[in-house]
């Protein structure tokens, strides 16, 4: 014998379900995870911050440069330099350290020279 309840009680579990099959979909569809064109994904952000650390420390341990005054950042691949070095040769050298670096797929230079 069912009771009125029963059935009352089907459709919300029903729209429970319905309700988490919804949400575990959305969540599984944002953007949170992959990237875009203007978003890393975390594994990116991650490649990127080791890229970045790569590129300072190949700059520092330059002879001709050992400067701090070098700014390096990360894009999904492509590293900008920015900040200031003392000759337009400081500054093609620097991006020449940077292109030797692995991983690095472009870099923009940025650097102005004081």
């Amino acid at each position: 014998m069912l009771s009125g309840g029963g059935i009352v009680d089907k459709a919300n579990v029903i729209k429970r379900i319905f309700a988490g099959l919804v949400l575990v979909g959305w969540i599984a569809g944002s953007p949170g995870c992959a990237g875009t064109s203007t978003r890393e994904s975390t594994g990116e952000y991650i490649d990127d911050s080791v890229l970045t650390s790569k590129v300072k420390t190949a700059i520092y341990n330059d002879p001709m440069l050992k400067v701090l005054q070098i700014n390096v950042e990360t894009f999904k691949g492509v590293v900008q330099l920015s900040g200031f070095v003392d000759s337009p040769e400081a500054a093609a050298r620097a991006v020449e350290v940077t292109r030797s670096v692995e991983g690095v797929k472009a870099v923009k230079n940025k650097m102005s020279v004081k």
